[in-house]
């Protein structure tokens, strides 16, 4: 089994920043592309920001330009920076992840509890 934790929410202002981490840990031999979903009540989940094993990005055109999606391999950690956050931003965010365990031939996509941002002032 694979778990993934995410941290770093929390009240920001308007115009303030966050940064969020995903660390993933359990039976992995290798993790693929990680993401960052977003959520807020009654709308569906929708892609933030994605970065594959050898670092190309992608962003939701929502926050290019404001938010950075990093990653270490070596502590199978994500990060999302998030700069110059707006009220819209709030939401629960979810980390997502492609990992491969011993003895597995495919790769399985596991998700994080959710870290919940209010951006508010």
């Amino acid at each position: 089994q694979v778990q993934l934790v995410e941290s770093g929410g929390g009240l920001v202002q308007p115009g303030g920043s966050l940064r969020l981490s995903c660390a993933a840990s359990g039976s992995i031999v290798s993790i693929g592309a990680m993401a960052w979903y977003r959520q807020t009540s009654g709308k569906q989940r929708e892609l933030v920001a994605s970065i594959t094993s050898g670092g190309s990005t992608n962003y939701a055109d929502s926050v290019r330009g404001r938010f950075t999606i990093a990653r270490d391999n070596a502590k199978n950690t994500v990060y999302l920076q998030m700069n110059s956050l707006k009220p819209e931003d709030t939401a629960a965010y979810y980390c997502n992840a492609d990992t491969l365990s011993p003895g597995w031939v495919v790769w399985r996509n596991y998700w994080g509890q959710g870290t919940q941002v209010t951006v508010s002032s």
